[in-house]
């Protein structure tokens, strides 16, 4: 078994290379980058898969329920699985500048960097725990893998 099938790998690349396109200035819709991201996509043609990866990566319905734009989120299909765990493990073990960075250090990085106030960092505390444990079925997946060679 591996982390992701291999059908699903090309689709994990380019989601982690695609999940923080919505950050563009001439993107914004909602201001929720992870929806105008996917909404670009969609619009863009490509794939509406990775259009909705995009759009739930790494907790986004808890900043969804936030800014009150749960409506807008649900336009994309939500995954569970491999490909939506390994999105978010990725993200979420990689700092701003690319670097590596344990889970912890990374959620410690973004509740810095966004106020206590912001919808970001409340939305980040109350998916701690369900990130958690994305990247940890992501790490077991990794593990058994690499026991089975």
């Amino acid at each position: 078994m591996a982390a992701v099938d291999l059908a699903d790998r090309s689709l994990l690349v380019a989601a982690a290379w695609l999940h923080d396109i919505g950050y563009a200035p001439e993107l914004a819709e909602t201001g929720m980058h992870a929806i105008d991201g996917a909404r670009h996509l969609q619009h863009s043609g490509y794939p509406l898969r990775l259009a909705a990866l995009v759009a739930h990566h790494s907790g986004a319905r808890f900043e969804a329920a936030e800014r009150g734009l749960t409506h807008a989120l649900d336009e994309f299909t939500l995954e569970d699985g491999p490909v939506p765990d390994a999105l978010a493990t990725a993200d979420l073990t990689t700092g701003p500048q690319g670097q590596a960075m344990t889970f912890d250090a990374r959620m410690t990085e973004i509740l810095h960097r966004y106020p206590p106030r912001s919808s970001v960092h409340q939305a980040m505390l109350r998916a701690r725990p369900t990130l958690a444990v994305q990247v940890a079925r992501t790490a077991d997946r990794l593990r058994r893998t690499n026991t089975a060679r």
